[in-house]
């Protein structure tokens, strides 16, 4: 019996990764539970850990909260590394695009893409290609 030649092993973890989770409050700790895991197989340094991290929990806490969707729609995350960028996406099926607004000093929420805008390098919002829904991302370098 003759046995079938060996493919080498991967030698570094993928670069583009995508989550799909129920649009529901929990899925907000999951989203950042799994990045975590993430960068630290990319070992990401700690500072833009953190900072995609919250920016992550952001996102993700928007679409569970503010998307008028049938039940049963998920929200997607995606990270992707590419070059000295760490972009991340998050995507549901609300065609409301979202716009920072000004909060009160004792406003319990409604920072959140004022965050984004503050401590990405880069953001933005977009409609989806296929016309359901719309994509909210941002990109923090992996360098200062």
């Amino acid at each position: 019996m003759q046995s079938s030649p060996r493919l080498p092993l991967p030698t570094t973890a993928p670069r583009d990764t995508e989550w799909r989770l129920p649009r529901h409050a929990r899925s907000v700790g999951r989203a950042r539970a799994l990045f975590r895991e993430q960068a630290a197989s990319w070992e990401l340094p700690q500072d833009v850990t953190y900072t995609a991290e919250l920016l992550l929990s952001e996102l993700m806490t928007n679409a569970y909260r503010h998307a008028k969707v049938p039940s049963g729609r998920e929200i997607w995350a995606r990270c992707l590394l590419a070059g000295d960028r760490l972009r991340i996406t998050v995507t549901d099926a609300d065609a409301t695009l979202p716009k920072p607004a000004p909060a009160c000093s004792d406003d319990e929420s409604g920072r959140g893409l004022a965050l984004v805008a503050t401590l990405a390098d880069d953001w933005g919002v977009e409609r989806r290609e296929c016309g359901i829904g719309k994509e909210v991302w941002f990109e923090v370098r992996l360098t200062s």
